[in-house]
């Protein structure tokens, strides 16, 4: 003796209603413009030095320059990889990327 249950749908009519304006088409994305290319080179560089700055297999990083590591590194047969002496030699110039990630702590 099972009862059909009637449900709030079966009275009333379900009816979808349409959207204001229709479809919106979205615009496409402009191209990234040379600063953002040149940031993000710039983020991936730093990312890569920062990667070197936290391998210990080099040594430690106080107190002494990214390249004058790299130089120590290579002169104890380390192996120190030769992309980041690239970046060093591009970057001599620019602090964030010449100095170690530790140069604001005193130490």
């Amino acid at each position: 003796m099972t009862t059909k249950r009637k449900l709030i749908t079966d009275s009333y009519k379900v009816v979808k209603k349409e959207r204001r304006g229709g479809k919106r088409e979205r615009s496409p994305t402009p191209p990234p413009t040379q600063e953002e290319i040149e940031n993000e080179a710039r983020q991936a560089d730093l990312q890569k030095l920062k990667q070197f700055d936290l391998d210990w297999k080099f040594g430690p990083c106080t107190g002494i320059t990214r390249m004058q590591r790299w130089d120590r590194a290579h002169l104890h047969g380390l192996n120190p990889p030769h992309e980041i002496k690239e970046l060093l030699l591009q970057s001599e110039q620019d602090p964030e990327l010449r100095d170690s990630l530790w140069r604001e702590y005193p130490f």
